[in-house]
């Protein structure tokens, strides 16, 4: 997979976008690379971007573990390499078991998920997969997590959403050309297993 756009470097960038690539380069593993590289192209939503991705990985209300497993669980849904390979140390960094992230990464419920995991993985994959949650989904995770961490969850399924389509848009690659971290499969074929 060829990547689509070429690398910004910091040296070629004007100006007055500097201090937004200064931002990133604080908070960013990829530096400028991964969605960096193409939300820079648009440096006004780069900015907005950026401000609002930064609220939902480090100032929102939802556990970082929970964080973490809802971004993975977008990545897998999404078959976004690069998105997976950034967030699955994060996310083990953050608690969440290899075996939770293993038997996600295979495209399969999770046998070994904690109760408020499991409760995440629900909300998220009904949501992403149906556009939808239950009336007694949505009660039992403002119930279990409040409101604010639901609409957080909420809003951060939708926004890896866009960020994995923008990172297999413009095919980012996995830096230093390691290997992909997931099987790509068909949409129907992992709505299927995530579903049963």
């Amino acid at each position: 997979m060829t990547e689509r756009l070429a690398q910004i470097h910091y040296d070629d960038l004007l100006p007055e976008v500097r201090p937004l690539a200064d931002d990133i380069l604080k908070v960013s593993s990829a530096a400028l690379g991964g969605p960096y590289n193409a939300l820079l192209r648009s440096p006004d939503m780069a900015r907005r971007a950026f401000d609002f991705l930064d609220y939902l990985r480090f100032k929102t209300s939802v556990n970082k573990r929970l964080n973490e497993f809802a971004i993975l669980i977008q990545a897998r849904i999404s078959n976004a390499q690069y998105e997976w390979w950034a967030h699955e140390r994060i996310a083990r960094n953050a608690g969440l078991s290899d075996e939770v992230m293993r038997d996600l990464q295979q495209c399969r419920r999770p046998s070994s998920m904690q109760e408020d995991e499991r409760l995440v993985f629900d909300f998220c994959i009904q949501l992403s997969l149906n556009h939808r949650v239950s009336d007694a989904l949505w009660q039992e995770a403002v119930t279990r997590m409040g409101e604010q961490a639901v609409v957080d969850l909420t809003v951060l399924s939708g926004t890896y959403v866009m960020v994995s389509m923008l990172l297999n848009a413009t095919q980012v690659g996995i830096p230093g050309g390691a290997a992909e971290p997931l099987q790509v499969l068909d949409p129907l074929e992992i709505r299927q297993r995530l579903l049963a």
